[in-house]
């Protein structure tokens, strides 16, 4: 009896090496590709924040905190770029949890066409963000001009791309057309994960459409809002394509992101040294944002 015990545990544990061995095997290849594709070039980009470099010389010359004050010098656009990116970023978030808020709850009423409104409106996020630019760019450019010509609205005349307030709002109007049908979509499924009876609950204690929505289904929403909050803060932060393509930061600086200006130094001027020290800055602060924003949305979730 005490045998075939002892060969039973010899058993589990050889299979529990075993198992180790395969999970050890299986996950090697995907912590090595991460490693070079993640960590190994953002612990480089450490070390050249604190040199300056070309990209093409073979030795980078070690200057210290150099970079770091000539970020924050009058003559960086550092700081106007961090000011755009905050100022779209809110902006971003606020349009685009409000509209597909919005939008969900109203493609989850039982009406004719839903599906096909839920399709059309999720078309744009599949579409590359730089196509979505040049045609928004070709939109605002000749195509508002031929509308004018056709109906005279003296909105459509205006210089969107050429008045740095109003290429402001252009970009936010597009980065918000773009992905608003994640957020719709992330929405609905919030919707229709609240349970029934907690509704009906509400109906019969004599609330009324608009409590039952702010009192009941908002606060059972807490998921799904902290999820398209954080996924929009983070898309606010890094937007970058659809501005190269739009409007390449003008005119003047008027549309000038975080992630514009660091593509600029380090693959245009080809100051490395400079680019990746705002780089770093620049992950500290998104690193924080985030997790503050993390921390207090999960407090404000409820259980089910």
């Amino acid at each position: 009896m005490q045998a075939t015990q002892q060969k039973s545990v010899s058993a589990h544990s050889q299979r529990k090496k075993k198992e180790a061995r395969e999970t050890f095997l299986f996950t090697l290849p995907a912590v090595v590709l991460v490693c070079m594709m993640m960590y190994i070039p953002f612990v480089m980009s450490g070390y050249y924040s604190f040199t300056e470099w070309n990209g093409i010389s073979k030795a980078a010359k070690f200057v210290g905190f150099s970079n770091f004050i000539t970020i924050f010098s009058e003559k960086s656009d550092y700081l106007t770029s961090i000011w755009f990116t905050v100022r779209y970023t809110f902006l971003f978030m606020v349009f685009s949890n409000i509209l597909a808020l919005a939008l969900a709850v109203a493609l989850t009423k039982k009406f004719r066409g839903a599906n096909v409104f839920r399709g059309l409106l999720f078309i744009p996020y599949i579409m590359s963000m730089t196509i979505v630019g040049f045609i928004w760019k070709f939109i605002f450019s000749k195509g508002f001009e031929k509308l004018y010509e056709l109906t005279g609205a003296g909105f459509l005349n205006m210089s969107w791309l050429g008045d740095g307030n109003l290429a402001f709002w252009s970009v936010v109007f597009v980065g918000v057309w773009q992905s608003l049908g994640f957020y719709i979509v992330l929405y609905i499924a919030g919707l229709q994960a609240v349970p029934a009876d907690v509704l009906e609950a509400a109906v019969v204690d004599g609330a009324t459409g608009s409590q039952k929505f702010f009192k009941v289904t908002l606060p059972l929403l807490g998921p799904s809002i902290t999820t398209c909050i954080f996924m929009s803060l983070t898309n606010g932060l890094k937007v970058f394509d659809i501005i190269l393509a739009l409007t390449k930061g003008g005119p003047g600086t008027s549309t000038y992101s975080v992630t514009m200006k660091i593509y600029d130094e380090a693959f245009t001027k080809n100051n490395y040294g400079l680019g990746s020290a705002e780089a770093i800055i620049y992950f500290i602060v998104v690193l924080v944002i985030t997790q503050l924003t993390l921390k207090a949305m999960s407090k404000k979730e409820v259980d089910l």
